[in-house]
């Protein structure tokens, strides 16, 4: 048994306090922390079984160790507790507990329902009711060649419902056979809203059905000596059916998630294979945070419970191994989705050839990680050494300013863990209290920002933190943690040699009246290279975006007191800026809306040489 401090916590009582209901425990560390979030059928036994005398798993006792509160919240299922498991899991990333490192959102083919000629477009976000939502797909380039598939069988549009409106003559999409042009007439309502029905049944997997409908269509056109739309129906058909071959569909249609999992010297990978319609549209590849000791089937059910909170689960999903709680899963999932969820380790068919390619897909991209895992901790390792620091960084962070001759300034920090870029982790600042060009002051902003966050948040901060730049750069991060009370972060300036050459780059230490220099061939100059550039790139990237969102906007927006439908009315009167901006005071104020004093103001702000 696992004996704490009694002055932290009575865990006799508490425990002997617990009801026997389902519901939630957080364990909690010295400082608050959250350490792990399980799920219990009954809190009291599985609370707890942590107190046992012998026989605790390795991760359980070092978990323990740490553990100095335990809140618990109950529940009135135990379906419920497992979906609050989960939502507290990818909410605070606990220490000990799987939590997929991959949470972005998954793209899409949309099909839009509040157009008489619906749309079909590329969608990545939010799970959305509105029209239709066919996928996810496995990534972006998936996606857009399903929608150049679409086009050219159905013919449907893709352009914006502005540009719809507005548009007098067939697009260049209509000219290569794309689209059937309904923005001018040129396809009737009840034919259009027919491709679209064809189009979701395609999407649905039942293409033979659709190649069965086109055949009789076509039949019945050249029977009315319609021979150009016969035509139109005969190469339908005949692409559908090379995208049948090409494919090679499976007899059974419909949707399937298909779970495999490579698990080895405790690296994880998972593979989650991707059907829809019965087509294999491609596989998508997890790396979850791993505490020691993880068993596969411990994997999976935390990768089911996890991932279908932001998708939508399909109808059946297949796995390469056991899971715990099937049943309670099946449950909870079939709840969500509001259908049935089946969960199935199939043996034979179609569905055993699924399963084994996710194997062989999650069991490569394992090879390849744990290829790429050895070189980056040479890298860590390495860089310990080159610092001379007490133990090898778990987490760097690095910080660089873009602006153009002071315009548009932004600040970015980068975070790299023992697996690489955290990219969930970025950050941007628009920098605000600094004057254009001052880089000191901006990135004194940018410091303060980011580390008044941390601290207020108690979240993780870096071992290293390295600056883009020399002595002055350095001075004005060691100035910012000082005045935060932080003195646990090591610092770094990272300047360019005097050639400005890659491997000549000189590192300020705090305290060092000499830079050091590394070896080029050194793996630790090449971990710093490496997140020095994704700082500038990521700096680089969200000050050209800032910029020309600052370049797109009027000059109107600027004027307080004139609202988007003063202005909109002010361009229309005078057809437009250059026009508006010839106006005098007098021409101003016969605008509706614009008084005498509001026309002096517009007047004033459109012309300030002239005040």
């Amino acid at each position: 048994m696992v004996e704490l401090p009694p002055e932290h916590f009575d865990f006799r009582s508490f425990v002997r306090a617990l009801p026997d209901r389902p519901g939630v425990y957080s364990m909690r560390g010295e400082r608050g922390e959250l350490l792990y979030v399980g799920k219990a059928r009954r809190l009291r036994a599985r609370v707890g079984s942590y107190f046992r005398r012998a026989g605790q798993s390795a991760k359980t006792t070092a978990l323990m160790t740490r553990v100095k509160d335990i809140q618990v919240t109950v529940t009135r299922t135990e379906a419920e507790a497992l979906l609050l498991e989960s939502n507290l899991i990818k909410a605070h990333r606990p220490r000990y507990n799987v939590v997929l490192r991959d949470d972005k959102s998954y793209p899409y083919v949309h099909l839009t329902g509040n157009h008489a000629f619906a749309r079909i477009r590329f969608y990545r976000g939010a799970f959305r009711r509105d029209g239709r939502l066919f996928g996810p797909y496995p990534n972006a380039g998936a996606v857009r060649a399903a929608l150049k598939e679409l086009q050219r069988l159905f013919r449907l549009r893709v352009c914006e419902d502005a540009d719809f409106a507005r548009r007098e003559r067939p697009c260049l999409q209509h000219q290569l056979g794309r689209c059937s042009a309904p923005c001018v007439g040129l396809i009737a309502e009840t034919d259009y809203a027919q491709d679209v029905r064809d189009a979701v049944r395609f999407l649905e997997g039942f293409g033979q059905e659709v190649i069965e409908d086109l055949v009789a269509r076509m039949e019945e056109a050249a029977r009315r000596l319609e021979f150009e739309r016969a035509a139109v129906f005969r190469d339908r058909i005949a692409r559908l059916r090379q995208i049948a071959v090409r494919q090679d569909v499976s007899t059974q249609g419909g949707d399937v998630d298909v779970l495999a999992v490579a698990l080895e010297g405790g690296t994880a990978v998972l593979s989650l294979g991707l059907v829809r319609g019965g087509q294999h549209l491609g596989h998508q590849v997890f790396t979850p945070q791993l505490p020691p000791d993880t068993t596969a089937a411990e994997l999976r059910t935390a990768f089911l419970s996890q991932h279908y909170e932001q998708v939508p689960p399909p109808p059946e999903i297949l796995l390469d191994g056991d899971i715990e709680d099937a049943a309670l899963l099946g449950e909870a999932l079939s709840a969500a989705a509001g259908h049935g969820v089946a969960l199935r380790q199939p043996q034979r068919g179609q569905r055993m050839r699924w399963v084994e390619l996710a194997r062989t897909n999650a069991a490569e991209a394992l090879r390849l990680r744990q290829t790429g895992g050895a070189n980056l901790k040479l890298r860590f390792d390495d860089l310990a050494a080159a610092l001379e620091l007490p133990a090898v960084p778990q987490r760097l962070e690095c910080f660089d300013i873009s602006h153009t001759q002071g315009e548009a300034t932004v600040g970015s920090c980068v975070v790299f863990d023992a697996e690489g870029p955290l990219k969930s982790a970025y950050r941007r600042f628009n920098i605000a209290s600094a004057a254009g060009g001052d880089d000191y002051g901006a990135l004194r902003e940018a410091l303060r920002r980011r580390y008044e966050r941390l601290v207020r948040e108690e979240a993780a901060l870096p071992d290293v933190s390295f600056i883009d730049g020399g002595r002055g750069q350095l001075a004005v991060a060691e100035a910012v943690l000082a005045d935060l009370g932080l003195d646990g972060i090591r610092l770094v300036g990272v300047a360019k040699g005097p050639a400005r050459r890659a491997g000549e780059e000189q590192l300020f230490l705090p305290g060092e009246t000499e830079p050091l220099r590394l070896d080029p061939h050194r793996p630790a100059l090449h971990l710093i290279q490496q997140i020095r550039d994704e700082a500038h790139r990521f700096a680089i990237t969200g000050h050209r975006q800032r910029r020309a969102r600052a370049r797109n906007r009027s000059t109107l927006e600027d004027i307080p007191g004139l609202g988007p439908k003063r202005r909109q009315q002010l361009l229309r009167q005078f057809g437009g800026l250059p026009q508006l901006m010839r106006a005098g005071v007098a021409e101003l104020s016969r605008v509706p809306g614009i008084s005498d004093s509001l026309a002096r103001k517009i007047h004033a702000e459109l012309h300030p040489e002239s005040t």
